[in-house]
């Protein structure tokens, strides 16, 4: 282009030249996967510095959103063996396997259980947009003096960096502290709103560059006023039909849920009830296997027993026919001494054989009544085998099934609502009432990040002595001199702070 081209941009009069009416356009799930993937891309290409610990909390997230809620049952070790999650100079920093890496994912992984894929992109989203270098454009410039630096444009403000520290800018100008910026050719002027504070110029390469840096400098300042103005009536009715989805979605999650706890209760209970079956059918094997070995000692017994009785009926016998003889031996007459003698010798001998016959006699007599008893109580064991068994075969197997559960409740009706019929008077009520809401979500937001930064120096303190240091890149080294200083170096500095310690900003 022939001639001094020269332009200037005054955020008062920007609006002016935008168009009177936007329309909001709606992001599909389609466009915010892409976008996900774009800046999960950014991360492991390491176009955007993450710290190591922060970079497993991230691909917590992004397993949540690929593979739903864990269960220890499908994602077994080694699910994530083939998934690209962490940056290859977080890897190369730490003396640790994949399965350690993996197991570190895995123990972030199992607590986000009930997130939704959308709700797991939005927290990882959270997180990526609190790094350093997240949303920040970069260009070559050169000061008043000749100095290379670098400009950075994002959505706080303009950002002056030295070229070998992309992390903590060495003066920031936020939007809301910027009077206006000019540029004529290569040229360009930043007017702060203090006019105490220097005016701060540079000058870019290439014209084309010139052009681009407007751009996003228009574009950033516009979405910048955008957020703090109240809501129109068309974002207030696509606000309100993002919660009614919301909360239909909520019910459709609760609804899967109360499903499948149900069915994991069916499944317990079936599986009860398939024990309890296994266990009454060993229960019945183990009583039919008693039954007969009952069977058998009272076979046994009963045949010892007949022995038994038949040896004492023998032992009676031999007994009263050594009475007989005895009696004999006493009738007969011998008229000498000496065969007197021989037969009282005789007879005492008679004696002596018939009590210990009579005494043998009713020891058998004895055992074979003990042997009597015996096989009573086996019978009387066989018997109660048999009532138990025949308990077991008619006792019922299932138990009743509880009543089905009521239907759910149908699902909230939508309802539209009419641009046409309304009215809207933004007044200091509702401004008061949006500085409110805006309030309570920075609340939350806070304790959800104390909370986040816990867990993420906890991780940190965890691997510190696995960390390679030879191994530390320039920006390492630089994120952890911020980290050591508690982060009072960072893109959100103001231009105003110097001033408030009685001296004039520093003049790059």
């Amino acid at each position: 282009m022939a001639g001094a081209i020269a332009s200037r941009m005054s955020f008062s009069s920007l609006k002016r030249k935008q168009p009177k009416t936007f329309t909001v356009r709606i992001v599909t799930m389609d466009a915010e996967m892409e976008f996900n993937c774009e800046v999960k891309k950014q991360i492991l290409d390491e176009k955007v510095y993450c710290p190591p610990e922060a970079s497993v909390l991230l691909a917590s997230y992004a397993v949540q959103a690929k593979y739903g809620d864990y269960d220890p049952s499908v994602h077994k070790r080694g699910f994530l063996a083939q998934e690209e999650l962490l940056p290859k100079r977080v890897i190369n920093l730490y003396q640790m396997t994949p399965e350690m890496w993996e197991e570190r994912i895995t123990a972030w992984y199992a607590e986000h259980r009930g997130r939704a894929r959308d709700e797991a992109e939005m927290e990882y989203l959270k997180i990526a947009q609190d790094l350093e270098m997240y949303g920040v454009n970069y260009f070559t410039i050169r000061n008043k003096k000749g100095t290379e630096l670098l400009l950075g444009v994002d959505a706080l403000g303009l950002h002056i960096y030295d070229p070998e520290n992309r992390l903590t800018p060495k003066i920031s100008f936020p939007w809301n502290e910027i009077r206006n910026i000019s540029y004529s050719d290569k040229e360009f002027t930043i007017k702060p709103l203090d006019k105490k504070i220097d005016v701060f110029k540079f000058n870019s390469s290439k014209l084309r560059v010139n052009k681009l840096i407007l751009q996003l400098c228009i574009g950033n300042h516009d979405l910048f006023m955008r957020r703090r103005k109240a809501d129109s009536l068309e974002v207030q009715q696509m606000k309100a039909q993002a919660r009614e989805e919301k909360a239909r979605k909520q019910m459709e999650r609760q609804r899967l849920a109360r499903e499948k706890q149900m069915r994991e209760e069916a499944e317990r209970t079936r599986d009860e009830l398939e024990r309890r079956l296994l266990q009454m059918k060993e229960e019945a094997t183990m009583a039919n296997e008693a039954l007969m070995r009952s069977e058998e000692t009272a076979d046994l017994l009963a045949e010892k027993a007949q022995i038994t009785e038949e040896e004492a009926k023998l032992l009676a016998q031999k007994a009263a026919e050594a009475e007989q003889e005895m009696q004999r031996i006493k009738a007969t007459a011998i008229r000498t001494e000496e065969e007197k003698r021989l037969m009282e010798q005789k007879v005492l001998e008679a004696e002596v054989l018939a009590l210990k016959m009579a005494e043998e006699s009713e020891r058998r007599a004895k055992e074979a009544d003990q042997l009597k008893q015996d096989l009573q109580e086996a019978r009387e064991a066989e018997r109660r085998a048999k009532q138990k068994l025949l308990e077991i075969a008619t006792k019922p197997t299932y138990p009743p099934m509880n009543p089905l559960p009521a239907p759910l409740p149908p699902d909230i009706p939508s309802f539209d609502i009419i641009g046409d019929s309304l009215s809207f008077d933004f007044k200091d009520t509702d401004m008061k009432r949006l500085s409110m809401e805006i309030e309570k979500e920075k609340v939350e937001y806070m304790e959800k990040s104390k909370h986040l930064q816990e867990q993420l120096n906890e991780l940190k303190t965890e691997i510190e002595a696995l960390k390679l240091k030879e191994r530390e890149t320039a920006l390492d080294i630089l994120h952890n001199e911020n980290s050591d200083r508690g982060g009072t170096s960072s893109k959100h500095n103001t231009i105003k702070k110097p001033q408030a310690q009685g001296r004039r900003p520093i003049c790059i």
